[in-house]
């Protein structure tokens, strides 16, 4: 489940940075390099902050 919220969350975070970047102004594209920095991160860490604050959430994994 935990995995479900946080690719959803995901993206949406990404689409709306690219729909933002088309729309408003282009820097907003250092948003979706900021996500993609995260998962590249999180894949060698093991650890992702959107990860642990679903779970103080209350979502299950």
């Amino acid at each position: 489940m935990l995995n479900t919220y946080f690719r959803v969350i995901v993206g949406i975070m990404v689409l709306l940075s690219v729909v933002l970047a088309v729309y408003v102004n282009i820097n907003w594209l250092w948003f979706t390099v900021f996500i993609g920095v995260n998962l590249i991160q999180s894949a060698f860490t093991k650890w992702c902050l959107l990860e642990t604050i679903l779970i103080k959430l209350g979502v299950k994994k």
